[in-house]
């Protein structure tokens, strides 16, 4: 990892659907900026937020604890996010841009999630101006989400020029790198890509995706999304 003061010349790493404090903390360990904690019951990847608690109080302060969800209501996201110690929430359906201003105004993060073959798609990004950055990929499978996908990275590229951006969908340590000189982005969030089955990582292959990362480099100074002053805990 580069020193604190040097700037990043490449993406920052998010490492989604932690089910474990002890893989959590290998994860932090290997590189990874920020942890996905899935609050969809559907997911087999799914926590309540007495476990995702659990988790998110192993992590460093340099590691962003975000929560995911799917169409929720407001109080349901902000009663979550206090129990379990969220900084950040990733909205992964098709919510309002009014939720998305209501959970920035009460301190959270927002990723909000933009679909290359779904709705809400990349053109919607102007409606969702209060978030502050955009998960990217594709829809398919069973679930919300890439469901381990892989698609045409480089569709991502002219939004992510201009936004913080966020690539996910069937990211893993062969393809990353590729992906990230297709799209350009400012992080990549990869699940599936490094699990040995669903909600269970395997760290060995975590490492080599952040390896794989580290050395990836863009052509412009990535904007910093998971930071530990844009990622602070509600008080």
């Amino acid at each position: 990892m580069p020193p604190e003061s040097a700037p990043r010349s490449s993406p920052q790493i998010k490492i989604c659907g932690l089910t474990r404090t002890d893989e959590a903390e290998a994860c932090a360990a290997a590189g990874a900026d920020a942890i996905g904690l899935v609050f969809y019951p559907p997911s087999p990847r799914s926590l309540n937020a007495a476990a995702a608690a659990r988790i998110t109080g192993v992590l460093p302060d340099r590691v962003c604890p975000v929560g995911v969800f799917v169409n929720p209501t407001y109080d349901r996201v902000m009663s979550i996010a206090v129990t379990a110690g969220l900084r950040a929430v990733q909205l992964h359906g098709q919510e309002t841009p009014l939720l998305v201003k209501r959970l920035e105004a009460s301190g959270l993060m927002v990723i909000k999630a933009l679909f290359f073959n779904g709705q809400p798609d990349f053109t919607a990004a102007g409606r969702y101006a209060a978030a502050s950055a955009y998960l990217v990929e594709c829809v398919g499978g069973p679930l919300p989400g890439g469901n381990a996908l892989a698609w045409n990275w480089s569709a991502a590229a002219s939004l992510a020029m201009d936004l913080p951006v966020v690539l996910a969908g069937g990211l893993n340590p062969d393809n990353a790198a590729a992906a990230i000189a297709d799209a350009r982005p400012d992080a990549v969030d990869v699940s599936s890509g490094v699990e040995r089955e669903p909600g269970r990582k395997d760290i060995d292959r975590v490492a080599a995706l952040c390896r794989t990362v580290a050395r990836a480099r863009l052509e412009r100074t990535p904007r910093p999304i998971f930071t530990p002053g844009g990622c602070r805990p509600l008080e």
